[in-house]
């Protein structure tokens, strides 16, 4: 295996010392000077590589939301997709619960996030719409709205509900799958007409 450049080795020190640190401190309690001197390097190469703490820990995420190539090669098999969003989720509830600082920023991001994922990293809303589409294909999840959209639903109800539950440490599976039936299920009791009323 080819060697990393300085650059590429020394980011992923800083990432790897970040996670401890903040697994060990928290975010709030853990400082950029302790996540260099945990790198074994200067103060002055972690802010030539990442801009601020916050910029540490998106890094950290982003370097978490790439780890999805078993989830990816269960989409190529054309595995069912209703218990694959549920596996993905639990897997994610599990992360969020041992990264409850990182989860809080992934959870609730600053900026609004748009009916489309970047298109230049993997990302979980990614992951999420290539599922729903999956899922829209199999004929399990309705088809008259765009994947991108119906993920943003399925990850906003997840999102509130995973922040609800960080404080507590905990969230059972079971709450989790109800999560992924209701979305898809939907609330209604009957389908609702274009004009707003009841068929």
């Amino acid at each position: 295996m080819a060697s990393l450049k300085r650059k590429d080795r020394s980011r992923a020190q800083i990432l790897d010392a970040a996670d401890a640190a903040f697994r060990h401190s928290g975010f709030d309690g853990t400082s950029v000077e302790e996540i260099a001197t945990c790198a074994g390097l200067t103060r002055k190469t972690v802010y030539n590589l990442f801009r601020s703490k916050e910029d540490i820990a998106l890094g950290l995420i982003a370097r978490a939301e790439a780890a999805d190539s078993g989830y990816r090669a269960r989409i190529a098999a054309n595995d069912d997709a209703l218990p694959l969003i549920e596996m993905v989720l639990i897997d994610s509830a599990r992360w969020c619960l041992a990264n409850p600082a990182l989860a809080r920023l992934a959870l609730a991001p600053r900026e609004r996030p748009s009916p489309e994922p970047p298109p230049d990293r993997p990302t979980f809303q990614g992951l999420m719409r290539d599922l729903v589409a999956l899922g829209q294909q199999q004929g399990r999840i309705r088809q008259d709205e765009p994947a991108g959209f119906m993920a943003l639903i399925l990850l906003g109800i997840y999102g509130q509900a995973m922040l609800s539950a960080l404080p507590q440490g905990e969230v059972k599976e079971a709450d989790i799958r109800k999560i992924v039936r209701l979305v898809v299920e939907g609330i209604g009791e009957r389908p609702i007409d274009e004009r707003g009323g009841r068929d």
